[in-house]
Parts: structure tokens; sequence; C-alpha cells
């Protein structure tokens, strides 16, 4: 019985300073910009309202659209679906956006249907495939940005990461904290989820 409850102590303990290890990665990876030329800059989907992207989805875009003006990328890839309720897909509404902050028609690809991340990230592999696109700068909130770096690499997509610097969610720190922390829990799951996928269903 002390066996078993002292090897359960230890157990826990590197659980405990796993999760630890990881909420600092999250928020650490986050502050990390790989900014470099790449073929695409995709921009990661977030709540639109009607058409109008809200400030999260805002702040996203305004940062491929810099991106894409300083000819870090010369095509933006936008992602996100319908929610509920929604008329226009995030992609569709992202887009417009792009449109009226300078950024030709032409130059938008969009994935109208994933609805989360690890979707968004396959999707953007076909789309890159399908286009000839060999690398990726990855745009999102800084809490995001490690997710996204492990799923591309998951799924063989040469990215890297573009966290946008005005993001309204690093602005308030406690809000900030608590999508670290909810990253933290969601990072384990999402890439376990990823590599069933691929085994019992590759793309």
């Amino acid at each position: 019985m002390r066996r078993a409850a002292r090897a359960l102590g230890v157990l826990l303990c590197l659980v405990a300073l796993g999760w630890v290890a990881l909420v600092a990665a999250v928020y650490l990876y986050g502050r990390r910009s790989e900014l470099r030329p790449a073929d695409v800059v995709v921009v990661f989907g977030a709540a639109q309202y009607n058409g109008r992207p809200s400030p999260v989805f805002r702040a996203r875009l305004d940062h491929a659209a810099v991106l894409y003006r300083r000819s870090y990328a010369p095509v933006v890839l936008v992602t996100g679906g319908f929610g509920r309720g929604d008329t226009i897909s995030e992609a569709d509404a992202g887009a417009r956006y792009l449109t009226r902050r300078g950024v030709p028609s032409q130059a938008i690809l969009r994935d109208p249907v994933s609805r989360h991340s690890a979707a968004s990230v396959r999707a953007v592999r076909r789309i890159m495939q399908r286009h000839g696109l060999r690398s990726a700068l990855l745009v999102s909130d800084p809490f995001h940005m490690l997710r996204l770096r492990l799923l591309a690499w998951q799924v063989g997509v040469r990215a890297y990461s573009a966290p946008t610097p005005s993001s309204v969610v690093t602005r308030n720190p406690w809000r900030e904290w608590r999508f670290v922390l909810k990253e933290s829990w969601i990072i384990p799951p999402s890439l376990l989820l990823g590599w069933l996928e691929r085994w019992f269903a590759p793309a």
C-alpha cells in the first residue's frame, strides 16, 4: 500500500509539473514571432456578427493585411465556418474585411467550412497543396499559437508563428491567463485526436 501510494504521489507530481510546463510554454511561445517571407499568410477565424468581424477577429485580419502589404506573402488564406445562426462564414466575413483593407480579392483564399482549429489546419494543408504553396505564416492571438504550430507540424505544414501584436485578449492580463490555462487543457486531447484521425482516416 505504501509503495502504491508513493508511486501515485510521484505520478501526480509529474503530471502537475508537466501541466505547469505546458502553461509556461503556451504563454512564452505566444510572445515569439517567426516572421519571414512565406507563400501564404493564414488567418484563423473568430467570431463575426452579420459579416462584421469581432474585435478579436479584426485584430488578426489587420495583422494579416499588414503582412501582405509588407510583402511577407503574396496570398492570404482566411479560415472559419458558420456559427450558430450565421448567414455568412467567418472566412467570407474576413475576406470582405481584407478587401476593404486593401488586399486584392484575387490574393485571398478561403476555408469557409472548418469550425475548430484542428479542422482548419487540415483544410489549410489541403488548400496549400492544391495551390502549390509550401510555407505559411500563421496569424492568431498569442495564446493560440503553440497549439496551431503543433497541429501544423502534425499534418506536415511548414509553418511559422506570426501572433497579432494588437490582440485585444492580451490587453487584459486576467483574460489572457484564462485563455492560456484553457489552452493548456485543450492541447493534449487536440493532438491526440489529430493522431487518431490521421491513423484511421488519413486525409
